[in-house]
C-alpha cells in the first residue's frame, strides 16, 4: 500500500494541524495543459479510435472491469498513441465508465505511458462524477509512479472540497512534499479557493492562519476571501479582509471592490453600489466593463431597465470600452424594455463599428427577443446571418423559435423546416430540454402522434424523458383510448424505473 493510501486511511482529525512549511521547487513541473482541438489524427489512429469505441459501446452496461476485459478482447493488437488515447479521453465526455476503462486498459499495455494530460483528465472526471474513491486510487497509484504535478494536485483538491470532503482536501495539500510538491502561494490559494467556493470559508481562515505565518500570502489570497465572504452573504468580514489587505501593503483592486458590489446587487442594494461606485472612483480605482456589465444585468433581473441603461451611460462617458458580454448583456436590456430596434442598432451598427465581434449568445440574445415579441421573421433573418458570419448554432438558437412556432396552430411546415436544419444541416442533437418543449407544445396544438413519434425516438436515443412528459403522453393515450400506445408507455417507464 502507498504512503498516500496509508495517509488517506489515518483520517482527517489531524489536517490543521499538520500544516507545516516545506521545501521543493515547483518551477519545473510540465503541466498538463493540451488543445486537443489541434491534433490531427492519421488514418490508423482513426480507426483504432474506432475499434476502442465498438468494444466500449459493447460493454458499455457493464463496469470499468468489464470494460478493461472487452478491451483486452477486442483490441490485442492496437498501437497505441498518446494522440488516440488523449482525444478519446476528451471525447467521451462525462462518461466516465468508458474514459476509467480505456485509461485502465491503456496502462496495462507494455510499450504505452499515459500523458500528463491524460491523468490530469482522468482525475478531474472522477472528481467530477463523484467518483471519490476511484479518485483516491488513481491519485495514488500515479504518485507511486511520480506522475502527480501540481495541476493534478489543484484539480484533485477543488474536486474533494466539491464533493464536501473538504478535511481529505487539507489533507491532500498537507501531503504535497511527500509527492515532491511544495506547499507555496500558488497551491495555498488553490486549497482556499476550493474551500471558499464551497461555502466553507471559516475552514478556509483557519487553514490560513496555520498556513500564513510560513507561506506568504499574495492579493489574490485576499480576493479570494474577499469573494467567499461575499457569496456566503456576510459583506461586513468581506470589508474587514479589504482593510487586512490594505494593512499587509496590498492594494483592493477592482476585482476586490467588484465582489463586494456583486454581493450588494444580490441583496438588490443598490444606493449601497452607487456609493461604492462613485468613492472607487474618487480614489483613482476605476470601475472596468467587468463592473459594469455585472451591475446592468442584475438591475435588468430586477426589471429596473431605465436604471440599468442609465449604468450603461455610465460606463460609455467614463471611456470603458465595451466588450461582446457588455453588448449581451445592454441588447438583452434594450429587448427586455421593449426598445427593439434599439437592440437592432447596437446588434447591427454599433458593435461592428466599435470592432467588438458578436459571439454565439450574441446571436443568440437578439433571435431570442425577437421571438418574445412574435417577429419570427426578423429572427430568421438573425439566424441566416449566423451562417453568413459562419457562427454556427447552438440547440439553443433554435428553441425560442421551436417556441414560437408551437404556440401557433398550423406552423407545422415551419417546424418540420427548423429541425431539418438543426439535425441534418447543422448535426445537433437533440437533448432533453429540446424533446420536451417539441413534444408539450405538439400535443398542445392537437399533433399528439408526431409528439408520440418524438418520445419514440427520445427513447431510442437512451435520453429519459421528464415525469411530466411520461404523464402528458399517458393521458393522452388514455383519453383517446389507445391501449396499445398506452401498454407501450407502461413498459418504457419499467425499462426506466419510473414509477408507473
Amino acid at each position: 500500500m502507498s504512503q498516500l493510501s496509508l495517509w488517506r486511511r489515518h483520517g482527517a482529525k489531524r489536517a490543521l494541524q499538520l500544516l507545516l512549511p516545506c521545501r521543493l521547487s515547483l518551477s519545473s513541473v510540465t503541466h498538463s495543459n493540451r488543445d486537443l482541438n489541434s491534433i490531427d489524427l492519421t488514418k490508423e489512429e482513426e480507426a483504432s479510435a474506432a475499434q476502442i469505441r465498438s468494444s466500449l459501446l459493447k460493454a458499455h452496461n457493464g463496469n470499468v472491469q468489464d470494460l478493461v476485459q472487452s478491451l483486452g478482447v477486442d483490441c490485442p493488437g492496437i498501437q497505441l498513441t498518446s494522440n488516440t488515447v488523449d482525444s478519446l479521453l476528451c471525447k467521451f465526455g462525462d462518461d466516465w465508465k468508458s474514459a476509467f476503462g480505456l485509461f485502465q486498459w491503456a496502462q496495462l499495455s507494455g510499450n504505452y505511458k499515459h500523458t500528463a494530460y491524460a491523468c490530469s483528465r482522468m482525475i478531474d472526471l472522477l472528481g467530477k462524477m463523484r467518483q471519490i474513491d476511484q479518485m483516491w486510487d488513481l491519485l495514488s497509484d500515479m504518485h507511486c509512479r511520480g506522475l502527480v504535478t501540481v495541476e493534478t494536485a489543484a484539480k484533485s483538491i477543488r474536486r474533494l472540497a466539491g464533493a464536501r470532503r473538504w478535511k481529505d482536501a487539507v489533507m491532500l495539500f498537507d501531503k504535497l512534499e511527500d509527492m515532491g510538491l511544495e506547499r507555496n502561494t500558488e497551491t495555498m490559494n488553490v486549497l482556499l479557493d476550493a474551500l471558499c467556493k464551497e461555502k466553507k470559508v471559516e475552514v478556509a481562515r483557519k487553514v490560513f492562519l496555520v498556513l500564513s505565518p510560513h507561506i506568504q500570502p499574495d492579493a489574490y489570497t485576499f480576493n479570494i476571501f474577499v469573494h467567499g465572504w461575499c457569496s456566503a452573504r456576510r459583506i461586513e468580514e468581506a470589508k474587514w479582509t479589504i482593510e487586512e489587505m490594505k494593512a499587509r501593503g496590498f492594494a483592493p483592486s477592482v476585482i476586490t471592490y467588484t465582489a463586494v458590489l456583486e454581493a450588494y446587487c444580490k441583496q438588490h442594494n443598490f444606493r449601497m453600489v452607487y456609493e461604492i461606485l462613485d468613492w472607487m472612483c474618487s480614489e483613482g480605482c476605476h470601475p472596468n466593463v467587468i463592473t459594469f456589465t455585472m451591475i446592468m444585468t442584475s438591475l435588468s433581473k430586477c426589471h429596473m431597465f431605465e436604471e440599468a441603461l442609465s449604468v450603461s451611460n455610465r460606463m460609455k462617458s467614463s471611456g470603458c470600452k465595451p466588450d461582446t458580454l457588455f453588448y449581451n448583456s445592454l441588447i438583452n436590456v434594450l429587448g427586455n424594455a421593449g426598445y427593439l430596434s434599439e437592440a437592432s442598432q447596437v446588434f447591427q451598427v454599433e458593435m461592428p463599428m466599435n470592432g467588438v465581434p458578436r459571439s454565439l449568445a450574441t446571436y443568440n440574445t437578439m433571435i431570442s427577443i425577437f421571438c418574445q415579441k412574435d417577429r419570427d421573421e426578423d429572427a430568421l433573418n438573425v439566424l441566416k446571418e449566423m451562417e453568413a458570419h459562419s457562427c454556427k448554432p447552438d440547440l439553443q438558437t433554435y428553441r425560442p423559435l421551436l417556441r414560437l412556432f408551437l404556440s401557433r396552430r398550423g406552423q407545422a411546415d415551419s417546424i418540420r423546416n427548423l429541425l431539418n436544419e438543426l439535425i441534418n444541416k447543422q448535426s445537433l442533437c437533440l437533448d432533453v430540454d429540446t424533446y420536451s418543449l417539441l413534444i408539450h407544445g405538439l400535443c398542445r396544438v392537437g399533433e399528439t402522434d408526431w409528439a408520440y413519434q418524438l418520445f419514440e425516438e427520445m427513447v431510442g436515443s437512451e435520453i429519459v424523458p421528464r415525469y411530466k412528459t411520461w404523464e402528458l403522453l399517458l393521458d393522452e393515450a388514455q383519453r383517446k383510448n389507445m391501449e396499445g400506445r398506452v401498454e407501450r408507455i407502461r413498459n418504457y417507464m419499467t425499462c426506466f424505473g419510473i414509477s408507473v
